[in-house]
């Protein structure tokens, strides 16, 4: 870094720091240093929302991902073939794009099992499909997926900011407000002592 640079950056700083209420400015009151400090909080408290964020994310990420281990523990995964065809069924529902169909899949032992599984509506008969089983031996709901764990980990950490940020906006303006009536009020009782000097009648 250059020296030119340096000392804009200093000055940026400088300028920053006295905007915030450091610095010795005789033009500052009291009520406009709490509002600085104020802001300085605010501003630190946003910032701080980035790493909490980043970890709130991290440990939801973790916990589900470390549920859905579980689940694929104690489940398989087998191929079946669908015995009938939804490419004629009708949605009940606005949106609906899956249907219950009947499958057969082969257990442990060799031996031909029959059940039913949701497919997508359009899949026709004898397409093959993998299910999951239970200890059972019961179809059941696939296990999340890995990257369905990430997914819940990153909304998770972008939500957090996205309501802390206006939180602590609306927080900052909710307690300027008193700041602002006292201010307001010194400069009325200001204006109350000088005015009479800038009022009087010029001879």
């Amino acid at each position: 870094m250059s020296t030119m640079q340096q000392r804009r950056g200093e000055l940026w700083l400088l300028m920053l720091l006295r905007r915030l209420g450091f610095g010795r400015n005789p033009l500052r009151r009291r009520v406009d240093r709490i509002e600085s400090a104020l802001l300085l909080g605010a501003v630190v408290a946003g910032l701080l929302v980035v790493p909490a964020a980043a970890a709130l994310g991290t440990t939801i990420h973790d916990r589900a991902e470390h549920t859905a281990a579980q689940q694929r523990a104690q489940l398989r995964s087998v191929q079946a073939r669908t015995l009938e065809t939804t490419a004629e069924v009708v949605p009940s529902t606005p949106g609906q794009v899956v249907s219950s169909v009947r499958v057969s899949w082969l257990d442990r032992s060799g031996s031909p099992q029959v059940g039913w599984a949701d497919v997508v509506i359009g899949t026709k008969a004898g397409t093959e499909l993998t299910i999951w089983l239970d200890r059972s031996g019961a179809i059941t709901r696939a296990p999340r997926e890995p990257g369905d764990s990430a997914a819940l980990g990153a909304a998770a950490g972008l939500t957090l900011p996205m309501l802390a940020w206006p939180f602590l906006f609306g927080l900052f303006r909710l307690a300027r407000r008193p700041l602002d009536r006292r201010r307001t009020e010194d400069w009325a009782r200001e204006w109350e002592q000088v005015s009479p000097r800038w009022t009087r009648p010029q001879h």
